[in-house]
């Protein structure tokens, strides 16, 4: 899927962004949770889309700079960062117009599974890195598919889409499934080292009316939906 196919969409999936389980409640405090004490850290936010990470992590210290393929989203982005944070059009699939060690962080929040290659992407975002940064991603947890669609082969890279709903507008997305071995792989061809794996619970902001059923009856603790990563470029460890 071309990263401007959500320009169609973008003011009604920031709306959902900002109010949902998965993204306000989920997704975007893991990866914050991930990122730990960045006061300070360069940080590239890859796909950024309308900026709401980016938002945060410049809160909490960082100096943000950040990118995405839709022209739409950007807008959005500019118009919630502000002029201290530069924010361009880039699509991950091609060569980044940054210089080589840029960065002390990279975040790749729900970017990859659009992308059927992730060799080339990977080795861009380990180029921008410096020596001993952090690639923070997360993607869509491959067991999903396992649960939701049992006769498709769990073991295949391959895409398939689905339909959603933001704001009340509907959306087609496109992602591609690979395997929790094909990921891994990926990542250490492109040099990184896995630091941390995670799938994590729900924030414990969370409202109750957001919360699985299960969840609120004290049966599980979390869901699976995403799945988290820390990956490391050789060199320094961080201090």
């Amino acid at each position: 899927m071309r990263a401007d196919h959500y320009d169609a969409f973008a003011v009604s999936y920031d709306a959902e962004n900002a109010s949902s389980l998965l993204n306000e409640y989920y997704e975007r405090p893991a990866m914050i949770a991930l990122a730990g004490d960045v006061r300070g850290r360069r940080i590239l936010d890859a796909g950024c889309g309308s900026g709401p990470l980016s938002a945060a992590l410049r809160t909490r210290g960082a100096a943000l700079t950040a990118f995405d393929g839709s022209p739409a989203m950007v807008e959005l982005a500019r118009r919630r960062l502000g002029d201290d944070v530069p924010v361009s059009v880039a699509d991950l699939a091609e060569p980044l117009p940054f210089e080589d060690d840029a960065f002390d962080d990279v975040v790749a929040s729900l970017v990859l599974h659009y992308l059927e290659d992730w060799a080339g992407p990977l080795a861009e975002l380990r180029r921008v890195l410096k020596p001993g940064g952090r690639l923070i991603l997360s993607v869509n947890h491959p067991l999903v598919r396992v649960f939701t669609h049992p006769d498709e082969d769990y073991f295949a890279t391959r895409p398939y889409s689905e339909e959603y709903r933001f704001a009340g507008e509907e959306a087609m997305l496109t992602f591609w499934h690979r395997p929790l071995h094909a990921m891994t792989d990926a990542f250490t061809a492109a040099g990184f080292d896995i630091a941390v794996v995670d799938e994590p619970a729900p924030s414990p902001d969370t409202p109750a009316e957001l919360l699985t059923p299960r969840i609120r009856r004290g049966e599980t603790t979390a869901f699976l939906s995403f799945i988290f990563f820390v990956l490391e470029a050789p060199g320094p460890r961080r201090g």
